[in-house]
């Protein structure tokens, strides 16, 4: 399922996470060659990517949110 991003943190290891509107998080890591994000590396990069779809495997397999209580600010 498609769920666009609505923030970012950081993970205990300093790897970028993508915030889904669906509550769920979704590492969005630059490791090239593997993984292409440079956009990642900067604040100006990841706000650019507000709003941008993600494929939500935890949707998919109807997992519970990691964050229960996210509104979403983009369905408006």
């Amino acid at each position: 399922m498609q769920q666009p991003i609505i923030g970012y943190h950081r993970d205990d290891e300093g790897h970028w996470v993508a915030e889904l509107a669906c509550g769920h998080n979704q590492h969005v890591r630059h490791q090239p060659p593997w993984t292409e994000r440079p956009w990642v590396t900067t604040a100006a990069g990841r706000r650019s990517r507000l709003g941008l779809k993600l494929s939500c495997v935890k949707c998919d397999r109807s997992e519970p949110r990691d964050n229960p209580f996210v509104d979403n600010p983009l369905s408006e």
